[in-house]
């Protein structure tokens, strides 16, 4: 991941990563914590950004420490929208994480249970018709 890629989508810079984008960045690259541009654009959760990446094929699923992946990341940081744009893109619901700070075996619906994000939960219940 370049420096510049990894700046765009930490700040949520959606016309920088659409002008990467369009230079050829690899829409999958990963930082130094095998974390995607998508992640850490929905770490942050900068939902026009995560809009650019998931339009741009940006792969949904990619998962690094405590093999949380983007959706997981949005719910854990309460970015409701980002998490449902993620969901609704087709991500994994039934990845799980892992490690001691409370994710070994959550769903990204059971994170959202364990915030007290009940409505998101559901919507993040693998099977849910939306």
């Amino acid at each position: 991941m370049t420096p510049e890629w990894e700046r765009a989508a930490q700040q949520g810079d959606a016309d920088a990563l659409s002008r990467q984008i369009s230079a050829g960045a690899d829409v999958n690259a990963l930082d130094r914590y095998g974390q995607s541009g998508l992640m850490l654009a929905a770490l942050g959760g900068h939902l026009e950004a995560v809009e650019v990446l998931i339009r741009a094929n940006a792969d949904l699923n990619i998962t690094a420490k405590f093999r949380l992946s983007a959706t997981m990341l949005a719910v854990i940081n309460g970015h409701v929208s980002v998490a449902k744009a993620v969901a609704a893109a087709g991500a994994d619901l039934g990845l799980t994480g892992s490690g001691a700070p409370g994710f070994a075996g959550k769903t990204a619906a059971q994170l959202a249970v364990d915030r007290g994000l009940e409505a998101l939960a559901k919507e993040l219940s693998p099977g849910h018709a939306a």
